[in-house]
């Protein structure tokens, strides 16, 4: 593929930069992710996360505890994260404040 600069606008030329732009930082960080997974994979392989290697906080895995319950329904809980769910909504709709929904 051969392109012509020397015909291109100024416009062509400018959305030409930000696509390579784009597409060069795609890259990187695509092999940086991938060198990333490969660090981390032989980590586990020697029994070891790379933060213990690195001496870096290592990455949470696991789930949040609920901080609100559905007053009406304790099944329905929610942590606090993210967006609010239905119940949270009509509740502070019908004039309860958040701190009303805590576990």
């Amino acid at each position: 593929m051969t392109i012509d600069l020397d015909k291109m606008t100024l416009k062509e030329l400018r959305d030409l930069r930000a696509k390579l732009d784009r597409a060069i930082n795609s890259y990187e960080d695509r092999k940086r992710r991938e060198a990333l997974a490969a660090i981390e994979e032989a980590a586990r392989e020697h029994g070891f996360n790379l933060a213990e290697l690195t001496g870096g906080k290592p990455r949470r895995i696991g789930t949040v505890p609920p901080k609100y319950i559905n007053p009406e329904d304790p099944t329905m809980t929610w942590t606090g994260r993210g967006r609010k769910p239905r119940w949270v909504q009509d509740s502070l709709e019908g004039g309860k404040q958040l701190e009303d929904l805590l576990i």
